[in-house]
């Protein structure tokens, strides 16, 4: 199942909200603990992308959700936000969610309304003939009605959490102070409680209607103390520790738990919770509060008391999704084994399963690793930039047991070939490259921004560097590596067409049974199963001078009326189109030559149509020219197109269908851009277009999706996995 994680972060940011108004956030989620909840749904099979839940939310969901109404299976939230801002903050997440249609995790909106509310809580309580503390409600220090209050009392915000702001009072002048303490610092009325004296308890719940599920109860050990209480910053900086099973007696065990579910009840929540009591004098029972987003941080009284209930933190997560699930959809959706709700991560898993977890939890590491090659200048002349970044991938490849091989060049870096075998056959060939098109004055850093990550070279290469060591880290984990022949040829010239690599691209790819390229994916999950082919032509007009005849010459307008003439061939519904990129002109009074030069590229779909080109551009070069002029037509640059065929879409099947059962999306799509890939010899199947989703290459906003690195990072190393024979 597609499952989004979506939380919060602690600060207001200008791009999470239109405006920023009301009372912010101070809840939130430790990313550690995001990134746990996301972990131990890898390992439960589902897959997984993490959202914050800010202005972009919507998009984000719409690109990653499944269609129910076109058929896919559905897809869920594990909602933790907290939400950014103003009243009811709980409630903002699941509002939007409903409104969008997209199940989740957890209460709705209005039992989270209630649950935030502790003066409506309290109301609802004693409407159900549920114990709680007598309260005051305090709109300003109201000295009057701060006449019936009984001290001590405890003064908190009336719709905070994690005992934010909570402070114990004894008399009067401490109270007013208090309350106006609340009322400044969170711009909400405070609640002034009832202080109890006591032992203070916790019920965890998990599930709904009648198969609610009691975790053991949980006691704060205050060591003795009846007037400890805990303070958020005890809570967050040094929790006091937990006896669990608490030390008491069955029928205070059972009346704890059976009040737990009342409560759960009366104030309709769902899938799980958390409820916090005190007991006073002559053990009279209080419930404080019910926290409708009970605490996943491996600290907190849930985690804990599910852990002595006999989940481990995985197991957990995964069966909240399971209680959801079956509460939308009905039993199809239960795994079959209620209490330990999924199994560990380990050989009985299916393989995909645990490619994606390995990938999920070496994310950070993929990321720096897009960091780190963003940072090398790699234009195609800058040799000595583009071998440091190969000198940088075969370290890593030689970790992972391939040995290089050195193919020398002088005009540009050096082309590398690794393989972890010694067969003369490859089972599948990986085809990428090192070059980039910027030169150090155009590069662009790397940066994040709303889930893309944006530098020069991220889409065209260096992302789908990243997944390709993302894929090969998750093989060697899963001990499928050395399992299968694997080639990889990272090539220098891709700027250039492959002027020198092309060849060599020709003769490996021949020994293979499949080539997978590396260039950026389309933004939908596209796989490129074609791409048409680029031709590269300067063409240079000069007139030599003498001392006769040293009046400037007309070149210019000769070279703009060949330029003029070449881009009429261009042919939209057959896919030719001529692109001049370059113009460069002198005309002089003297004995200088004038001349004028362009560059003009030449896109087409097939090689015929690039030699029936080939010979136009040469004619009207030379048509009409004044005999006194020279021209010159040189093309430097040819990179064959890459035709769909009977071949390829078989293994663009294979593709989408690995894709299928790891819930993400895959289409076939052609692009009109040139690729190396091109000089795949004839018949070999070849996917190009693996690397992250992405676009705008060749541009200062070249990007690619921070969340597809884990989902072509699994595709890739499936696809490796499943070039030889032997299946899994």
């Amino acid at each position: 199942m597609k499952i989004a994680v979506i939380y919060n972060k602690h600060i207001v940011q200008a791009d999470d909200v239109i405006e920023i108004f009301g009372p912010q956030t101070r809840e939130r989620y430790n990313p550690k603990t995001v990134e746990n909840v996301a972990s131990a749904l890898e390992k439960g099979g589902h897959n997984v992308r993490v959202i914050e839940g800010n202005i972009t939310v919507a998009e984000e969901l719409r690109n990653f959700m499944p269609s129910v109404l076109e058929g896919e299976r559905p897809g869920m939230v594990f909602n933790m936000a907290y939400g950014i801002q103003g009243q009811s903050r709980y409630t903002h997440i699941p509002a939007m969610l409903e409104m969008l249609g997209v199940p989740y995790i957890g209460s709705g909106p209005q039992a989270h309304a209630i649950a935030l509310d502790k003066v409506m809580s309290k109301i609802i309580f004693k409407q159900h003939n549920l114990p709680t503390p007598r309260y005051w409600l305090f709109s300003s220090p109201h000295r009057e009605l701060a006449s019936a209050v009984v001290f001590p009392a405890i003064v908190k915000p009336k719709m905070e959490a994690v005992s934010m702001g909570i402070t114990v009072v004894h008399d009067t002048d401490e109270l007013l102070e208090a309350v106006q303490s609340i009322i400044d610092a969170y711009k909400q009325q405070a609640l002034v409680e009832e202080f109890i004296a006591g032992r203070e308890f916790a019920v965890g719940l998990l599930g709904n209607g009648s198969e609610l599920e009691t975790f053991p109860v949980v006691e704060f050990n205050f060591s003795g103390n009846k007037e400890a209480f805990q303070s958020h910053d005890a809570k967050m900086q040094a929790p006091v520790d937990k006896i669990c099973p608490a030390k008491i007696s069955e029928d205070l065990r059972d009346e704890l738990q059976r009040l737990a579910c009342e409560a759960f009840y009366a104030l309709g929540t769902l899938d799980f919770a958390r409820i916090d009591f005190r007991i006073g004098k002559n053990n009279q029972t209080n419930i404080l509060e019910l926290n409708s987003m009970a605490s996943l941080g491996m600290t907190g009284s849930y985690i804990h008391a599910a852990n002595k209930r006999g989940y481990s933190f995985d197991t957990l997560i995964n069966r909240i999704v399971e209680v959801a699930a079956i509460r939308y959809f009905g039993q199809q959706f239960r795994n079959g084994n209620e209490k330990d709700g999924v199994q560990a991560a380990d050989e009985s898993m299916p393989l995909r399963v645990r490619l994606r977890s390995h990938v999920r939890g070496n994310i950070s590491t993929i990321l720096d690793n897009v960091k780190l090659m963003t940072r090398i200048d790699t234009n195609v002349n800058d040799t000595e930039g583009v071998n440091s970044l190969g000198s940088w991938v075969s370290a890593r490849l030689k970790h992972l047991g391939f040995e290089r091989r050195v193919f020398p060049q002088t005009e540009v870096g050096n082309i590398l070939y690794f393989s972890n075998h010694d067969d003369t056959a490859t089972d599948i060939l990986v085809l990428g490259h090192l070059d980039t098109v910027y030169a150090y004055s155009e590069r662009v850093p790397y940066r994040e921004a709303r889930g893309r990550i944006y530098g020069s070279g991220v889409a065209e290469s260096k992302g789908g560097l990243a997944v390709m060591l993302g894929a090969l880290q998750a093989l060697r984990f899963t001990r499928r590596l050395k399992k299968v022949r694997c080639g990889i040829l990272l090539i220098t010239d891709d700027t250039l067409g492959g002027k020198y690599s092309g060849k060599l691209i020709t003769d490996f790819s021949a020994k293979s049974k499949y080539v997978a390229g590396l260039k950026y994916g389309g933004r939908a999950g596209g796989i490129v199963t074609s791409c048409g082919g680029v031709a590269g032509y300067s063409i240079i007009i000069s007139h030599p001078k003498s001392l006769e005849d040293s009046k400037p010459s007309d070149v210019i307008s000769a070279m703009a009326q060949k330029i003029i003439a070449i881009q009429r061939l261009a042919h939209e519904e057959s896919g030719i189109e001529l692109r001049p990129t370059s113009l460069e002109a002198k005309t002089v009074l003297g004995l200088s030559t004038d001349f004028a030069r362009a560059q003009v590229d030449v896109f087409f779909c097939d090689e015929k149509q690039a030699g029936v080109l080939d010979e136009e551009i040469r004619k009207i070069a030379k048509k009409g020219i004044d005999s006194k002029m020279q021209i010159r037509v040189r093309r430097n640059i040819y990179s064959p197109p890459l035709q769909a065929n009977d071949e390829t879409m078989r293994f663009y099947e294979k593709a989408k269908s690995l894709a299928e059962k790891l819930e993400i999306r895959a289409a076939s799509i052609h692009r009109s851009t040139a690729s190396c890939i091109g000089h795949v010899k004839k018949g070999i199947p070849v996917l190009e277009g693996l690397g992250p989703a992405g676009g705008d290459h060749h541009s200062a906003v070249e990007y690619i999706v921070r969340d597809s690195l884990i989902d072509r990072a699994t595709l890739l190393a499936l696809i490796i996995r499943t070039a030889i024979k032997e299946q899994d």
